[in-house]
């Protein structure tokens, strides 16, 4: 079993001894999932790229567990949704390949998102 499957065992584990599933419909999984990525983002806003650094090595702790956070509310809306994120990711990754091969894309940021 892969790391990523224990922990979401675990995690759901988790959720389920404390009959948390209840209140797991998408919508506030949803909701909650950006709400911990706002608290994420709260860790870098108006900082230029020094301080950044800076906080990051200094609250590195803090952001750790922002992510946790995020990465649970993830695993908990992919459950509720019966979505597998491994599957998805990796389908995802296929479709990206196709869409930014190397060869046109390697190492430039413009042209990302052009359709051509």
């Amino acid at each position: 079993m892969s790391d990523f499957k224990k922990l979401t065992k675990e995690i759901i584990a988790f959720r389920d001894e404390r009959d948390w599933k209840q209140f797991h419909n998408p919508k506030d999984l949803a909701l909650s999932l950006a709400i911990e990525m706002g608290e994420v983002l709260e860790h870098f806003q108006w900082k230029n790229t020094e301080a950044v650094a800076s906080h990051v090595r200094d609250h590195r702790e803090d952001i750790g567990s922002e992510l946790a956070d995020v990465l649970t509310y993830l695993i908990y809306l992919a459950d509720a949704t019966g979505i597998d994120l491994i599957k998805a990711t990796r389908a995802k990754m296929e479709k990206n390949a196709k869409r930014y091969p190397v060869q046109k894309i390697k190492g430039k940021h413009t042209n990302k998102y052009d359709k051509k």
